[in-house]
């Protein structure tokens, strides 16, 4: 549990830049912890912050870091690559299977911001290669003589 506490302070400091948003949308009602997850893009890799009391929850925030530590940075993919059964092992190996159920709603809340996300890049593709595709033929139409 002492390594948890240790952990749980290499959580990332939620962003000023969030502070102010209506956060509402971005709540984990399943959490017993008051915790807001917010995701970011940024050059098309996900970037993840949370926002709850560290001191009060140390568990979750050691938790949310190590994941945190694992998906920011990365594609969507990564994200959507956690294994189903991450919480339930990890909960099962350190003795706190009641926490089990938040942690598993906060992990399905970044599977979902994640595929929202790969979707966006999957239709901006798209986008892209007709637009590339249109601006070429309007082009050889503009340059015939």
């Amino acid at each position: 549990m002492q390594a948890l506490v240790q952990y749980s302070k290499k959580l990332e400091p939620f962003p000023d830049r969030f502070k102010d948003i209506d956060r509402g949308a971005f709540n984990v009602p399943e959490c017993q912890t008051r915790v807001d997850i917010i995701p970011e893009v940024r050059d098309g890799r996900m970037y993840f912050y949370a926002d709850l009391n560290i001191r009060e929850s140390p568990t979750i925030a050691a938790v949310l870091a190590i994941i945190f530590g694992a998906v920011n940075g990365q594609p969507p993919s990564t994200t959507l690559g956690i294994p189903g059964d991450f919480v339930s092992t990890l909960m099962e190996s350190i003795g706190l299977a009641a926490r089990e159920p938040g942690l598993n709603a906060m992990i399905t809340r970044l599977k979902r911001y994640a595929a929202k996300r790969k979707n966006r890049l999957r239709s901006w593709a798209r986008l892209a290669a007709i637009d590339r595709i249109g601006n070429r033929a309007s082009l050889s139409r503009n340059f015939r003589g």
